[in-house]
């Protein structure tokens, strides 16, 4: 068979300090070889720091929520129904200002390796270590 149903109540979620991933799309999981596509949440105060993805263009539009987004050094206040494109190699970080979990709906491609994405963490190095 050809592609695969994807059933919300099994898809994989990391829980990490910040919120949760869920792995809507990745090659490990669908075979996907262009579009790795990942539901996120944000909890209240939290954030994904500054990183980028080398070899991945990657949007994320905000379901729910108030994020404030960072697009290198330029931040943006997203809510509900907003988005960003973010180019491969462009570093940028989103933050949960609001009250209630940010829900973001993320999309990666083309796929990297098994896990789909890959991320470079540049949050300890200037200037991406002062701008919050």
């Amino acid at each position: 068979m050809k592609g695969k149903f994807v059933i919300g109540t099994e898809i994989t979620r990391d829980r990490l300090e910040w919120g949760e991933m869920g792995w809507i799309s990745r090659p490990a999981d669908t075979q996907a070889g262009s579009i790795c596509e990942i539901e996120v949440t944000l909890e209240p105060g939290f954030g994904h720091n500054f990183h980028k993805h080398p070899r991945q263009e990657e949007v994320i539009h905000v379901l729910a929520g108030e994020i404030e987004q960072w697009l290198e050094t330029e931040k943006c206040t997203l809510k509900g129904g907003d988005s960003v494109f973010i180019p491969p190699d462009v570093v940028h970080a989103s933050f949960n200002v609001g009250n209630v979990t940010a829900k973001l709906l993320v999309v990666l491609s083309p796929c990297v390796g098994d896990g789909g994405y890959e991320l470079v963490d540049v949050s300890t190095e200037a200037p991406w270590n002062g701008l919050r």
